[in-house]
C-alpha cells in the first residue's frame, strides 16, 4: 500500500512538472527570432504570402522572424530543411499542396514523410485553379470546351505551369472525370505558357486564379470555370466545374504552416492561434486572393486536409501515370 501511495505521488509530481514546464514554455515563447522557411524563391506567391503573415505578426505582437528562402527540387529542399531542424518551435515552414500532397507520389524517394515528419500548425490559404482560354477562343463555356475535346480526342492541347504541378494533376483529374482526352504540354511557368495560349498553340491553360487575374483584367483571356467547391469571389460570374455538370469535382492549391514533428503542443497551439488571429484581420484578407479562400484554420483541420489530399493525389498520380522530368 505504501509503495502504491509513493508511485501515485511520484506520478502526480511528474505530471505537475510536465504541465508547469509546458505552460511556462507557452508563456515565454518566443524568446528569440523564429526561422520561417519558404521552399521557393523570393518574390513568388509563397514568399509574398509568408512575408505578409510574418510582417503582420511582427507589427501586432512583436514577434521577430527570419524568412529563409530554400528553393529547389519543387519545394522539396525547403521542406527537408524544416524537417531536419530542432523541434523547438523556432523553425516553421510554409508548405503547400505540391510539396506535401503531390510530390510524395511523384518522387520515388523523398528526404521526408509529409505525414510523419511535420506537425500541422494551421492552414493559411486555398486558391482554386482556373480553366482559361484566349479571349478569342471558340469556346463560349466550359461545356463547349468539353464538347470539342469529345469530338476531337487527343487533339486539343492543354498547357500547365509544369509537370507535377497542382494545375497539371488537376488537368489529369478533369480528363478522367469528364471522360475526355487531350495532349498535355508542360511549361516552365505561366510566363512561358501565356504566349502560346494567346497565339493558339495551346487550346486551354490551367493555373491558379491568382495567376489568371492580371490577364483577365487585361482582357486577353477568359476563365471558363474554377475548380473550387464554391465560386471564386474574384470571379463571381464564373461557374465551378461542379456547377458545369461534374458534381463533386474540387481541386485547389493550398498553403499552410507546419513545424517539425516533436514540437511541443503548447507552442503549436500558440503559433496556430496567433497566425489565425492575423489571418482574420481585414487588411490581411484584402491582400490575399479571395480573402484566403475561407479556409478552416487550426492544427486538426489542416492535418485532416493534408491526410485526405495525400491519398487523393497519390491515386490521381497513379491513374494518370504522371512523372517528373
Amino acid at each position: 500500500m505504501k509503495r502504491l501511495i509513493q508511485r501515485a505521488a511520484a506520478a502526480a509530481m511528474l505530471y505537475s512538472i510536465t504541465f508547469t514546464g509546458a505552460a511556462f514554455a507557452q508563456q515565454t515563447y518566443p524568446s528569440k527570432p523564429i526561422r520561417f522557411v519558404v521552399p521557393y524563391p523570393p518574390g513568388g506567391g509563397t514568399d509574398i504570402l509568408s512575408r505578409l503573415v510574418t510582417a503582420k505578426m511582427t507589427e501586432t505582437i512583436g514577434w521577430q522572424f527570419v524568412v529563409d528562402n530554400r528553393s529547389g527540387a519543387g519545394g522539396n529542399i525547403g521542406i527537408e530543411a524544416a524537417v531536419k531542424a530542432a523541434p523547438d518551435g523556432y523553425t516553421i515552414v510554409m508548405g503547400q499542396t505540391s510539396n506535401l500532397a503531390i510530390n510524395p507520389a511523384l518522387h520515388r524517394k523523398l528526404p521526408y514523410d509529409s505525414l510523419k515528419d511535420l506537425a500541422p500548425v494551421t492552414l493559411v490559404s486555398s486558391i482554386p485553379i482556373a480553366v482559361m482560354v484566349a479571349a478569342k477562343a471558340p469556346y463560349p463555356s466550359f461545356g463547349d470546351l468539353v464538347k470539342v475535346a469529345n469530338a476531337k480526342p487527343d487533339q486539343l492541347v492543354f498547357a500547365s505551369p509544369g509537370n507535377g504541378s497542382v494545375a497539371h494533376l488537376t488537368g489529369e483529374l478533369l480528363q478522367r472525370t469528364a471522360g475526355i482526352k487531350y495532349i498535355h504540354v508542360p511549361y516552365k511557368g505561366a510566363a512561358q505558357a501565356f504566349p502560346d495560349l494567346l497565339g493558339g498553340r495551346a487550346n486551354f491553360f490551367l493555373a491558379s486564379v491568382e495567376t489568371a487575374m492580371p490577364q483577365v483584367k487585361a482582357g486577353t483571356i477568359r476563365v471558363l470555370a474554377v475548380t473550387s467547391a464554391r465560386r471564386s469571389p474574384s470571379l463571381p460570374d464564373v461557374p465551378t466545374v461542379a456547377e458545369s455538370g461534374y458534381k463533386g469535382f474540387e481541386s485547389s492549391t493550398w498553403f499552410g504552416v507546419l513545424a517539425p514533428t516533436g514540437t511541443p503542443e503548447p507552442i503549436i497551439t500558440r503559433l496556430s492561434a496567433e497566425i489565425e488571429r492575423v489571418l482574420q484581420m481585414p487588411d490581411v484578407r484584402d491582400r490575399m486572393v479571395d480573402g484566403g479562400g475561407g479556409v478552416k484554420t487550426g492544427p486538426k483541420e489542416f492535418a485532416a486536409l493534408l491526410k485526405a489530399d495525400h491519398a487523393k493525389w497519390a491515386r490521381i498520380v497513379k491513374e494518370s501515370g504522371a512523372k517528373v522530368d
